[in-house]
């Protein structure tokens, strides 16, 4: 009985977890290889979002644009809390 369960490890059990473990070793390999790209792309996306589609004068016209906007928005409040 101890031999058929001996070789039933050896012929069956062994082989199939080495193929598991030489697959799971080579699933986390290609996964870190894609984070890399992952990664390098993201940063590559964010440099030419910065370059090509926003401006300093443009991010100061935005920020004005705001502050104006804001500064209406209290003073149309400081008259409706004034008495009249």
């Amino acid at each position: 009985m101890f031999n058929e369960y001996y070789t039933w490890a050896a012929m069956i059990e062994i082989p199939v977890f080495a193929a598991l473990f030489r697959m799971l070793v080579k699933q986390k390999k290609e996964c870190e290889t894609d984070i890399g790209r992952c990664r390098e792309a993201l940063s590559e996306f964010k440099l030419h979002v910065a370059r090509n589609y926003v401006s300093v004068n443009y991010l100061k016209d935005v920020e004005n644009r705001l502050t104006n906007h804001l500064l209406r928005i209290e003073k149309k409040l400081d008259d409706v809390g004034r008495p009249r």
